[in-house]
């Protein structure tokens, strides 16, 4: 069975009182998220010597919420099923060795939040919910029972190990019920005496009660008597001992036969180093419980910060403890902890596991209360990973739970060394990059826009730049300075400085000495080092090559831009992606092929992969940059959007690419070719790194929060996921928990105490509601970072007691059906006419207050009648007279002002109290204090339209103030026009566009700014951009394209039209890049344009596509003559092959003529290319374009582009008569057809352009000494195609007679015979099989054109060229070997690994000395090892070879020499005579002198054996 990478797992789920769990035996497990991650624990881990014996082995999948309990069988026979539980509201059961569901529940219709295997009955699952309903589930008769003790959210449960019966359930409020589910759930006992939440349960391991001493029973009428307090002793002959934490911070030991209390435990609070206790800790507990089973006089409990005591029962009155890991510092865990689990090993060890809030897996040693190991994990995505280059081996991890890891990889004693970092940093890590000369100097990028540097060797707290970004850091790297900081002294300025791109599209320079200086914005600088007028791009990549001379940006519209360093010079732009750019990696420089270290790679959010190389630019060093439209190199196959790249520090040209399709592929780069693709991880993948040291180990991290090691050589795919497994791949990712809208928790529920201010890992939940921000773009899909500390709602208790849930539930469906009947009878409206009703409707009174006193009683009156008169004739006011007034109010009516004030401001109150604030309004307007009413509205926000068109009567500065006013509060109630209109009428008009663009009225605030401002104010531009590029981000590129025109930025304009990338924007954006004076822009799209049109065989389209620019002449030139070529191939085939949707032009429906006379007759007539002076213009320009060489995984149109380039240079070298040009041109078309294994093609090619043969050509050169060698491989490769039809005419099954071959054997004596192999792509292997191809005999002889060509293949018998492809193929073996030798050699440590077994040998010193005689390629000798010095000494000495060859023989290739030795022997055996004896004497001994390799070595050991016969 194939191994489980090493992962590195994520956090255990937190607030669950029983979701991790271990079987005897060794294996334990832990609810993480939606699933549960199994660790094989003891001997059978197969860990490395001296390494903790742990492994983790595997997941259990299938939930579609987080997991909420898992508890394992402990009944032997059935010790690998298990039992989770899930907000998802089903409960599972697993077989853990195949890793499936055996079956499953859905009963419970609240969320599950308990959950226990019966250890006394072997099928029984018993789960609660937070309502209070208990499910009994018999696994083996398939039938279940629910019970409602009690109203209250169940917390834990647990079932009791001596009585099958009895079940102790916890609750929210601190109640413990022992029920008896053979009695339908009878309350046995109900334990009284906490305050607070149960967290945990645990029987003594004994039934009995002998076990403790009794005389320290607690009196149960006063539950609060200190430890100590002595009572009276009773004997207990039956029943058994409980132990309950609670979060009221106490552990209570009950029994079960009295139902009372005996023990309570206070936790203590301990100090820490460093200081007193927080006062958050004593809010932050959570208290849970083991009872060993072999020590039943002592209990473990957790405690505040994370420690674990041991408690001495038998002194309960002293509160003896121990604490665990005493003896070592930094071995507890450091946050509280949530579940405790014993597991008993193999070899009988005593363990016990802990999972903890600090994201850790600790595992204790029970006999000596030590720390035995840990197993860290992550609490969020793993958005970065990054090696050192010092310190070889350290996997710096970005996370999103706020935390750095650095895991030491090559440790030895623990394959889970790691280190967390926290400090400083608070938010997601989404950036990555080590110092590369500097140890422990690591810098980091968040979410929120920081960038800072942690030295990892020490404890201090990280340096934070003082200036950060607007939205993520995406990427750090490290480079040399450029101006202005590198315009110090040496000893003034650092070497490196940090770069780092951020979401807002720029890219800032930090000085690493002085992070608290202002960073620098690159932008500037390349303004104006560039001379650029335009609007720059938003930059989403930053790469940097090896040396430190070049660095890469990446942008949002595709495009890579290359500069040079001092001051940032463009040398070239990259015009391949089409969408935003996620990764450049620059290749390595250390390889065993210099120049390959100027490839580079980039990935962006369409699926494919493009590697270019930038030898030529940066060799070259143009003065004006560069436009490169062709890759090197396309890697196709991913379906997502591509994330990370990284090239193999090992391998030339081997690259691994993370993508969104949940895959990592490893790829050959040069060949194109896909290798390995690992499909390990559940989500999507983020981020990639290859090992520094380890030539197959990779590491990926994802969305699922895992970290992956794994080994290319053990994947079982070769290339990403297509179709159906592309399908279930994303099934499985959305399998993972998505946010869901939780219910409003009420007032009483507690949540769990504040984290401390200097750790942020706990609650992210609250603030991780976006997806992985990709270089600029958010996903849709929210990102749940961390566990969010859910507790149950508090339950609805109602006043009577609910004894069935289906009775229960009837009442509330009956409920909702009265209020449902009860709200359609109210809103029924009445059949009355409704404007009557209006008439009919009286005002609202604006004095209710005194007009309801005015009917009252009549005595009540008759007091206010007396009343009124003695303060109206009295001269002085008595005290009862004056609280008289104040008490009736409503006679201010009738007496003086005051009295009156005080009357409308308690009828002002009155219509505030009642919801009426413009009667209020009005009433202020009587009294005449106008600002008064304004200032009351303002401060309430209850401003009105007629207030302030009242507001002038107060004066101008009022109505200023009320205006401005009102339109913050319609700001408050997002009415933006609105409050921007009310700007705009106190002339503040920059205010009203700011308010319009900062709320996105974009449209608006033109419209605006295009009416009151001056046409060349800079605000009207900024809007312009502004909404231009947010158009431009969602995809809508017309308008945003308009935008940009209205800022008079016609090129930003061109470029955002030609982002969609289909054929009709391209075309529209070439035209306005030549309306608007930008030439080189629009030849570019144009071109691209052209290509779209190309796909769609549209030729009409582009070629009028390209006659959209005066300089893409010679690209017209080279679509003529693939038109022409096209057309040729296709009237070939036969008429049923041929595609209908090709749309030709009129001049190449024209058959007759050769295809060179065609081709120059239409260039003459439509394209006006008719002198030579013409011609060599044309000449000139398609000399500068450079097209990349071929490989067999080269399109086919692709192809067809790049030889119809070359022959249009033939062409045209032909018509100036430059002979020595067109040689090399027309090689190359034949050279692309010959790499790419096209061999039809490449004969298409002679046959169209050199029909009589290559003596035209040598007439025309004359003793032109730079072409001979050129010509030499042109003539090489005729001959070499003729060899190739005279051969396939004597193996073909036709019995015509050709050009070729005679037949004299009448056709009714012919036999139908099999053919040979014909495929122009593996020709030796077809002459590898003379047994195939039918017998010779007097019935074939060659014709004359045959022998002639015969005696002509004598030159292609050179032995220069053999001797050259021999040590080219010996470089090729042993490179293959080699890496042969290293996949076995890691293939058997990994199995040495797994099996635990002894160990062999290195299998590159099993053999040293070489065989004495010459290496025969027979099978024995060819599997026999060879040792890694003679690998070397041979490449040495082949390089060596290849070295000393002149340039001429490398430059124009031969065809393979030995190939053709072998095609001509074969047909000498065919028709014996008709090859010359010296020829087949001369192929016989090329074949004896080159054909040691592999590819030849059966016809080598053939002829060896017949040179050595006498």
């Amino acid at each position: 069975m194939k191994p489980e990478p090493l992962t590195l797992p994520p956090s255990p789920n937190w607030y669950c009182a029983r979701c991790s769990d271990a079987a005897p035996g060794g294996i334990f497990g832990f609810a993480a998220r939606t699933s549960v991650f199994l660790v094989r624990v003891g001997p059978s881990a197969g860990a490395n010597p001296g390494a903790p014996p742990f492994r983790v082995v595997g997941e259990l999948v299938g939930h579609t919420e987080r997991v909420s309990g898992f508890t394992f069988s402990h009944h032997p026979g059935q010790y690998h099923l298990c039992a989770t539980s899930s907000d998802d509201g089903t409960v599972k059961i697993w077989d853990v060795e195949t890793k499936a569901v055996v079956t499953e529940h859905s009963f419970h219709q609240h969320t599950i939040s308990a959950l226990h295997w019966s250890p006394t009955v072997k099928d029984l699952i018993v789960s609660g919910d937070e309502k209070g309903v208990v499910f009994c589930y018999w696994l083996n008769r398939n039938d279940s029972q629910h019970f409602f003790p009690e109203p209250r959210t169940i917390f834990c449960l647990t079932c009791s190990p001596h009585h099958e019966d009895l079940v102790a359930i916890g609750y929210k409020d601190g109640i413990v019920v022992i029920i008896d589910i053979s009695k339908k759930g009878e309350v046995i006992h109900r334990l009284r005496g906490h305050d607070d939440e149960i967290h945990s349960i645990a029987w003594c391991p004994l039934s009995g009660e002998d076990c403790l001493p009794v005389n320290q029973e607690e009196n149960s009428e006063e539950p609060d008597i200190p430890n100590g307090k002595l009572v009276a002793e009773t004997p207990i002959t039956k029943g058994g001992y409980l132990a309950t934490g609670s979060k009221d911070q106490t552990i209570r030991i009950w029994s079960c036969s009295r139902g009372r209390g005996i023990m309570v435990l206070k936790l203590p609070f301990l100090k820490r180093r460093g200081g007193g206790v927080d006062p958050a800790v004593k809010e932050r507990l959570w208290l849970t419980l083991h009872w060993p089973n072999n020590q039943p006089t002592q209990l473990v409990s957790s405690c505040f910060g994370g420690e674990l005591l041991l408690w001495d029962l038998t002194q309960s009155w002293r509160r003896k403890y121990t604490l665990f890991s005493t003896s070592a510092e930094g071995q507890n865990h450091s946050r509280i902890i949530f579940n405790l689990c014993p597991l008993k090993t193999e070899d009988d060890k005593q363990l016990l596991l802990s999972t903890s809030m600090d994201r850790d897996v600790k595992c204790w040693d029970m006999a000596t209360l030590e720390c035995c190991w840990t197993l860290p994990s992550l609490g969020g995505f793993a958005y970065s990973l990054a090696f050192s280059p010092v310190d070889v081996g350290c996997l710096a991890i970005g996370v999103g739970d706020g935390m750095i890891r650095v895991w030491n990889t090559l440790s030895i004693k623990n394959n889970y060394e790691v280190k967390s970092f926290w400090q400083g940093v608070k938010s997601k890590v989404t950036a990555l990059c080590w110092h590369p000369n500097k140890e422990g100097c690591l810098a980091f990028g968040t979410d929120d826009g920081k960038v800072g540097l942690y030295d990892t060797c020490s404890n201090k707290p990280p340096q934070i730049s003082s200036t950060y970004h607007k939205k993520t850091v995406y990427r750090l790297a490290w480079g040399p300075p450029v101006p202005p900081m590198s315009l110090g002294g040496e000893g003034d300025r650092p070497s490196l400085t940090l770069y780092s791109c951020g979401g807002e599209g720029i890219v800032l320079q930090h000085n690493p000495w002085k992070l608290s200086g202002e960073a620098f914005n690159i932008n500037k600088l390349v303004r104006d080092t560039n001379s650029i007028r335009y609007k720059l791009p938003v930059h989403t990549e930053i790469s940097w090559k090896g040396d430190g001379k070049v660095m890469a940006l990446g942008n949002e519209d595709g495009s890579i831009e290359i500069f040079q360093v001092p001051n940032l010079k463009l040398l070239c732009t990259i015009q391949q992606h089409h969408k935003l750019v996620n990764a450049i990696v620059w290749h390595h420089e250390h390889g065993s092929r210099p120049e390959l270290s100027c490839l580079i790679a980039s990935g962006s959010n369409n699926a494919v992969i493009y590697v270019h190389n930038l030898r030529t630019v940066l060799e070259s060093n143009p003065e004006s940059p560069v436009t490169i439209t062709e890759p090197f190199r396309t890697l196709s196959g991913h379906t997502a959007k591509v994330t990370s790249l990284a090239w193999s520090p090992h391998h030339d040209g081997r690259l691994v690419s993370a993508c969104y399709d949940g895959t990592a592929q490893v790829w050959d780069a040069l060949r194109e070719e896909p290798l390995f693709n690992f499909r390990g991880h559940r989500g999507r993948l983020l981020c990639v790194a290859w090992s520094p040291v380890d030539p197959e180990c990779i590491y990926s991290g994802a969305d699922d929060f895992c970290v992956c090691r794994w080994l290319t050589s053990m994947q079982d795919h070769s290339r990403p996921p297509q179709g159906k497994k592309c399908v279930e791949l994303e099934k499985k990712r959305l399998s993972q928990p998505k946010p869901k809208l939780k219910k409003k928790k009420k007032p009483t529920l507690r949540l769990p105490g504040k984290q401390d201010s200097s750790i942020v890992t706990e609650d992210e939940s609250s603030r991780e509601t976006s997806g992985p921000v990709e270089n600029g773009v958010s996903d849709q899909d929210d990102e749940e970072e961390a566990q969010e500390p859910e507790l149950p709602p508090s339950p609805v208790v109602s006043g009577e007691a609910v004894s069935c849930i289906a009775v229960s539930l009837g009442v509330e469906k009956s409920k909702v059906t009265v209020n449902s009947k009860a709200t359609s009878l109210k809103k029924e409206p009445p059949k009355e006419k409704p404007e009557a009703l209006l008439k009919k409707r009286k005002a609202r009174s604006m004095l209710p207050l005194s007009t309801s006193l005015d009917h009252r009683s009549k005595e009540e009156l008759h007091r206010d009648c007396l009343v009124l008169a003695t303060a109206t004739h009295a001269k002085e006011l008595n005290e009862d007279v004056s609280a008289d007034l104040e008490e009736r109010f409503h006679l201010g009516l009738f007496t003086d002002r005051a009295t009156l004030y005080r009357m409308m401001e308690t009828e002002g109150k009155g219509h505030l109290e009642s919801g009426h604030p413009e009667l209020f309004h009005q009433l202020m307007l009587w009294k005449g204090d106008l600002k008064g009413v304004l200032q009351a509205a303002a401060e309430r926000g209850e401003l009105t339209d007629s207030l302030v068109a009242v507001a002038p009567v107060a004066g101008y500065s009022v109505w200023l103030w009320a205006v401005e006013a009102f339109a913050k509060q319609l700001c408050f109630q997002d009415q933006y026009v609105k409050a921007a209109s009310y700007l705009l009428s106190i002339h503040k008009v920059y205010e009203a566009v700011e308010l319009l663009k900062s709320n996105h009225f974009y449209r608006e605030a033109i419209a605006v700014a295009k009416a009151r401002l001056r046409p060349e104010d800079p605000v009207l531009k900024d809007l312009y951009l502004s909404w231009g590029s947010i158009l431009e981000k969602d995809g809508h590129y017309a308008i945003a394209a308009k935008c940009y025109l209205g800022a008079t930025s016609a090129y930003d304009a061109a470029k955002v039209l030609a982002r969609k990338g289909d054929a009709a924007s391209l075309r529209t954006a070439a035209e306005l890049a030549s309306i608007a004076g930008e030439s080189e822009l629009a030849a570019s799209l144009a071109l691209r344009c052209a290509q779209e049109l190309l796909l769609v065989k549209n030729w009409v389209g582009a070629q009028e596509a390209l006659g959209l620019h005066e300089s893409l002449q010679g690209q017209r030139l080279v679509f003529c003559l693939l038109e022409l070529l096209c057309r040729h191939l296709e009237e070939k085939q036969p008429p049923e092959v041929r595609s209908p949707s090709s749309v030709y032009h009129q001049w190449a429906a024209g058959s007759e003529g050769d295809l060179v006379r065609r081709v120059t007759g239409v260039w003459r007539n439509t394209f006006s290319v008719d002198t030579p002076e013409r011609c060599r213009a044309a000449l000139k320009k398609l000399q500068d374009v450079k097209y990349p060489s071929a490989t067999s995984n080269t399109p086919f149109r692709q192809l067809l582009l790049h030889v119809c380039h070359d022959l249009t240079l033939a062409i045209l070298s032909q018509q100036t008569a430059t002979w020595e040009e067109a040689v090399p041109a027309l090689l190359q078309a034949v050279l692309r057809s010959y790499t790419s294994g096209n061999f039809t093609l490449m004969q298409e090619i002679y046959s169209a352009f050199l029909p009589s043969g290559c003596d035209y050509l040598r007439d025309k050169l004359g003793d032109l000494s730079l072409t001979t060698a050129a010509f030499k491989s042109l003539e090489a490769f005729f001959i070499y195609g003729q060899l190739y039809e005279v051969w396939w005419s004597l193996c073909g099954p036709g019995p015509e007679s050709s050009i070729w071959v005679k037949s004299t054997v009448p056709a009714e004596q012919r036999e139908p015979e099999d053919s040979a192999s014909a495929e122009d792509t593996e020709p030796v292997a077809a002459a590898a099989q003379p047994q195939s191809s039918p017998p010779s005999g007097p019935g074939l002889r060659l014709s004359g054109e045959s022998e002639r060509l015969l005696s002509a293949c004598r030159k292609l018998f050179s032995e220069r060229h053999a001797n050259l492809q021999a040590s080219q193929r010996t470089v090729a073996e042993v490179q293959e070997t080699l890496a042969e030798m290293i996949r076995q050699h890691q293939k058997s440590q990994l199995c040495k690994a797994t099996a635990n077994g002894p160990s062999r040998d290195d299998p590159g010193q099993e053999a040293e000395q070489t065989p004495s005689r010459p290496q025969s390629p027979s099978r024995e000798e060819s599997n026999a090892p060879v040792s890694l010095p003679e690998l070397t000494r041979r490449l040495t000495e082949a390089n060596k070879k290849i070295a000393e060859f002149p340039e001429s023989i490398k430059a124009w290739p031969f065809p393979d020499v030995l190939e053709c030795c072998l095609v001509l022997l074969h047909i000498g055996s065919q028709c014996p005579g008709a090859v010359n004896p010296e020829m087949q004497q001369q192929a016989k001994e090329l074949l004896q002198k080159y054909g040691h390799t592999r590819a030849y070595g059966r016809y080598y050991q053939t002829l060896h054996m017949n040179f050595q016969r006498p």
